[in-house]
């Protein structure tokens, strides 16, 4: 199976997919055969091909291989509510075999997949089982996106300790993204989170007036990110 790296947060709102479609343009500036995928996604507009997410089209741009938008996000929901919800109400099982086979098609040729969660590590499928049952499935790396915002300590905490307990995830590290620009404490609150979640951030995203998948790769590349971000396991 193609080795790939699973992007979770610690809520939603964190700035998964500002991380993901950097991630993603980061390996492929690096020359990687790479794609971004956006498994399930609640919150999608009418379009004459169908529904399409804004996530998951700045995924797909970022990547160096194109898919049909079906295998870049094949569960795709209009309302913006819980993905298990918009599933249920839409009358569509989401289980974690059909996401297993669903990568194994869609990242069948790359090198490497970037594969951006929901929500936060356990959100829920529907009618059973959690999206986190695709990555511990799969034992893709994983990098938690942490909103610098207060109460993020005990939401990454809990996090890790989740990804942690199934002991099938690697752990590649953790992203600080300061989506509160008047967040109290930052350097303090960074420290607190290098020894909650076990080391020091891969990189402190700023507060950026542009943040499309080309600022952000550079901040990577900055950090010198690429060649571990390659070797997920």
């Amino acid at each position: 199976m193609t080795p790939g790296i699973f992007i979770t947060g610690t809520d939603t709102g964190v700035g998964k997919t500002v991380v993901a479609a950097g991630l993603v343009r980061l390996l492929a500036r690096h020359g990687l055969a790479v794609i971004g995928l956006k498994p399930v996604a609640a919150g999608a507009e009418p379009t004459p091909a169908g529904l399409r997410n804004a996530d998951a089209l700045a995924l797909a741009e970022a990547g160096s291989v194109r898919l049909p938008y079906e295998l870049t996000n094949p569960w795709c929901f209009a309302p913006p509510i819980a993905p298990h919800l918009a599933a249920a109400e839409a009358g569509v099982e989401l289980q974690a075999d059909s996401l297993v086979r669903w990568y194994g098609r869609a990242s069948a040729g790359v090198e490497i997949a970037v594969v951006e969660g929901a929500g936060g590590w356990r959100v829920p499928l529907h009618p059973a089982g959690f999206l986190s049952d695709l990555p511990e499935r799969l034992a893709l790396g994983v990098v938690l996106v942490v909103g610098l915002r207060l109460g993020c300590l005990n939401h990454a905490r809990l996090t890790l300790e989740a990804i942690e307990r199934s002991g099938r995830c690697p752990w590649i590290g953790w992203v600080g993204n300061r989506v509160d620009p008047a967040f109290a404490r930052l350097e303090d609150n960074l420290a607190s989170l290098g020894r909650l979640l076990g080391g020091p951030p891969l990189v402190v995203l700023p507060s950026l007036a542009n943040p499309g998948a080309d600022s952000v790769a550079d901040h990577f590349d900055r950090a010198g990110l690429a060649r571990r971000l390659a070797s997920p396991a």
